[in-house]
Formats: C-alpha cells, sequence, structure tokens
C-alpha cells in the first residue's frame, strides 16, 4: 500500500474507533502492506493538518501509545460535561512519586533515605492509585521489595516515555554551600529557650538587651514605701 493518503486515512479511523490509542506496532501489524516509514509519515501529516486547520483535537503519543486528544484550552468545558472529582495527590505522594519516577527501579528504604522520614502509607496510597507498581525483589539482604512507574503514570501526566521526564538540575558547590548556611541559621534561631522572633518584633530586637535586674525589684520597693507610710500614719494618730 504506497498510497499516502489512504494510509493516513486509515490510521485516523483506527484512531478514533481506539479508545486507548494504538502503537505504531499495532498500526503496522493492521496495514501489513505499509512500511513502517510510510506509517511514520501519515502520522506526521495528520499533525500537521490537524494544527494547520487549527481544530480542537491533536495527535499525541502519550505512554508508546498515539491517540486522538482534546487541546487543553477546551478542558473546561469538557469538564462540565464529565463532572468528576480530579484525583489528587499530597505533597508526600508527589515527593515519593517523583523520587520512584527518576530512581527507578528503587525499595523502599532507598525511598526513605532519599526523603528522609517513612514511606510505607504513601507506596500505599501510590500502589492503589495504580501509579506505581511492583517490579519484582532485589538482590539484596531480605529480597526486599522494587517499585517502579506505570503505564497510567505516563497518561496522567502527558508522557511518552521516561525519557520525557523534565532533566534534573546539577547542583554545584555553591548551592551546597547556601544550603548548609541555611540550615545553620535556622538552627541557630531555633535554639531551645530562644524566643519566637515575629515582625511586630523587629525593632525590638535590634537593640541591645536589658542587663540583668536590679538587686531591689519594683515589688520590693512598693512594700518598703507601703511600711513608711503606715509609720507615717502611725505618727500623726499618736
Amino acid at each position: 500500500m504506497e498510497d499516502k493518503t489512504q494510509i493516513k486515512k486509515i490510521i485516523e479511523a483506527l484512531l478514533i474507533v481506539s479508545g486507548e490509542g494504538l502503537s505504531r506496532e499495532d498500526i503496522f501489524r493492521t496495514l501489513e502492506d505499509a512500511t513502517p516509514e510510510s506509517i511514520d509519515e501519515a502520522i506526521g501529516l495528520l499533525k500537521e493538518e490537524y494544527s494547520s486547520l487549527e481544530r480542537s483535537f491533536n495527535i499525541a503519543e502519550i505512554a508508546g501509545k498515539c491517540r486522538i486528544v482534546s487541546k487543553p484550552e477546551y478542558m473546561p468545558w469538557i469538564g462540565r460535561l464529565y463532572e468528576h472529582e480530579p484525583e489528587r495527590l499530597s505533597v508526600p505522594a508527589l515527593e515519593t512519586l517523583a523520587i520512584i519516577a527518576y530512581k527507578q527501579p528503587l525499595t523502599r528504604a532507598e525511598a526513605e533515605k532519599i526523603r528522609g522520614v517513612d514511606v510505607g502509607g504513601v507506596l500505599k496510597t501510590l500502589l492503589e492509585k495504580e501509579l506505581i507498581e511492583v517490579r519484582g525483589r532485589k538482590d539484596a539482604v531480605g529480597q526486599p521489595l522494587i517499585y517502579g512507574t506505570t503505564e497510567k503514570f505516563l497518561q496522567i501526566f502527558g508522557l511518552n516515555s521516561l525519557d520525557d521526564l523534565p532533566q534534573l538540575r546539577d547542583f554545584t558547590e555553591e548551592d551546597l554551600e547556601f544550603t548548609k548556611n541555611r540550615n545553620t541559621v535556622v538552627e541557630n534561631d531555633n535554639t531551645v529557650g530562644s524566643e519566637p522572633q515575629t515582625d511586630d518584633n523587629d525593632d525590638a530586637l535590634r537593640q541591645p538587651k536589658a542587663g540583668p535586674p536590679p538587686a531591689e525589684t519594683p515589688n520590693s520597693e512598693l512594700r518598703t514605701n507601703t511600711k513608711e507610710n503606715e509609720t507615717d500614719e502611725a505618727e500623726k494618730i499618736d
């Protein structure tokens, strides 16, 4: 099959009826007479055609499959049609999911070493939401489970593969020194017995601290004055 227009129309029809999208291998198996190069070219032509006609949809490759998807700017109206509560993840869950995505496959202990806190409950949540899966066991003492992300993870975040994840920024020595200095300041500001510093007390905090209290406190002065007054009153009575 060498007719590019016909190949393009067939691929378009297949993508419309496919609910979960089709991989290029699926399309190639369906179009037995077409070459992989002609299929790639037809998909590229469809993308250009949808873009040039300013259609409300386009072709995207997500989780290794080609799909006809609506453009993001039309999501408010689509959301009104299919009203449902979006799935939300807590900050700890997102942090753990990011660690697994970039460091997979890894064990629970390895994830906890990076986060610095227990992640048992978070892993359970991510497993229930099918964002991660068990990939087997690590060849180490105790043979702990190892985890990795799923195809659903790629679908939700609109990624074709893990290679599409944003690149992690390389930290410099200056960044590390800044972090150390900042942590030192925070530790010093939160020493035991220190009083919290607020914006209202900034002026007072800038002034030198008062010295030790005088030997005679206001209460002792009050008591002394009271005794003197009692003596005066007694003399008057006499």
